[in-house]
């Protein structure tokens, strides 16, 4: 097997001025172009199952890779009081017109503070860390999740995960992403993995905040506000990562708060284009929501610039963070196409941004598993400036 990557010159992370503390040098757009209307994508929508939460064997290409830190201290969860979230450094673009205002837009105009991580219970851990079972204020929703947190004194780099679409009435906290929370945390970052909203002991929701994923967008940058507030994370180094409807989550929140993370990392997404995603997944697989939400929002083709409005492609221009893509060739359920579309619109739009193709893997991501692993702790290590240890 092998992998194909697809990425314009890329700069050294120091070499980047950011938004948030290091930035970015070029100046983010306003959005509003609508790219979605131009850059026509595939018929479809949808959200696919859970990866598979057991480790496969490694095989496949090599990716670099480095050894994950080591440190000694007991300084964690519950150690210490929390601190108050950072503040962008930049003023922010001037904000598009929304749509509607169940849009983007309106998150982009929306102030996100998190709130103080609440230890609900220990869990087992399946390697040298703590996890907890946690919940966090979400703009007034209660959110629920799992913290897992390296020994050592930190503060540790964070990553924020946004899980792939599991039925609600039968998904259980920190489900779907369980292999890249061990690898991560192993590697020395405290990661949260977020339930969502009406997911496990959260607050219940709508159905439009679930099919419109912006609850849930809510909720990721609630999260890394959350972390922001704790003495034992390193406020300046935090990231994100998505997989499958997780990565529209993780693209979401990219274009409705540029300067949020430092980076971030998406796994088999689905589209970046959001009348695909409800074409394929919503119209065969939860018809019933999707004709309620037609007639609330009106259809694609009756409300052209509503829909756009609920793409993170329209907004490409907003990105201020290095992105990496994954995505499989034999992938069934997110067509790789959609990803090949998404980075074409990023770098039309100036997005630092790389799509790894990996040939034969399919939408959980099997034998290649570990080597993308390895190239995603890598790019996290270099984007927030971590010394390997």
């Amino acid at each position: 097997m092998s992998t194909r990557r697809t990425t314009p010159e890329r700069r050294p992370a120091a070499a980047r001025v950011g938004a948030r503390v290091r930035g970015r040098a070029r100046v983010t757009g306003v959005g509003g172009a609508f790219l979605a209307l131009v850059l026509a994508g595939c018929a479809g929508e949808g959200e696919p199952d859970a990866a598979p939460q057991d480790s496969p064997p490694a095989s496949g290409s090599a990716s670099s890779s480095a050894s994950a830190p080591s440190s000694e201290g007991t300084d964690g969860p519950g150690d210490s009081a929390p601190t108050e979230p950072t503040t962008p450094a930049e003023t922010a673009p001037a904000l598009p017109p929304a749509p509607h205002e169940l849009s983007l837009p309106t998150l982009m105009a929306e102030e996100f503070v998190g709130g103080p991580i609440e230890q609900l219970g220990v869990r087992d851990a399946p390697g040298p860390y703590r996890e907890l079972a946690v919940a966090f204020d979400s703009s007034g929703v209660r959110v629920s999740g799992v913290l897992a947190v390296p020994e050592g004194a930190g503060p540790f780099p964070a990553v924020v995960l946004n899980h792939g679409y599991i039925e609600p009435s039968v998904y259980v906290t920190g489900q779907g992403l369980t292999r890249e929370r061990d690898r991560l945390v192993r590697a020395g970052f405290v990661v949260l993995h977020v339930d969502y909203r009406g997911h496990a002991a959260s607050d219940d929701t709508s159905d439009f905040d679930r099919e419109s994923r912006l609850g849930y967008t809510r909720d990721a940058i609630n999260a890394v506000r959350s972390l922001e507030r704790e003495e034992y994370v390193d406020p300046e180094r935090i990231a994100m990562l998505g997989r499958s409807m997780g990565g529209a989550v993780t693209y979401n929140a990219l274009v409705a708060q540029p300067g949020l993370v430092d980076a971030a990392v998406v796994f088999a997404p689905v589209s970046s284009l959001f009348v695909e995603n409800y074409e394929q997944f919503t119209v065969p697989g939860r018809s019933g929501v999707a004709s309620r939400l037609v007639e609330s929002f009106g259809s694609p083709e009756e409300e052209p610039e509503r829909w756009a409005g609920l793409s993170a492609r329209t907004y490409a221009d907003r990105i201020t963070e290095p992105v990496l893509i994954h995505h499989g060739t034999a992938d069934d359920t997110c067509p790789p196409i959609w990803s090949e579309q998404t980075q074409a619109a990023f770098v039309a739009a100036g997005v630092d941004s790389e799509l790894i193709t990996y040939d034969g893997e399919g939408h959980a991501f099997g034998p290649q598993f570990e080597d993308s692993m390895a190239t995603t702790i890598a790019f996290l290590r270099e984007e927030l400036e971590i010394a390997a240890g």
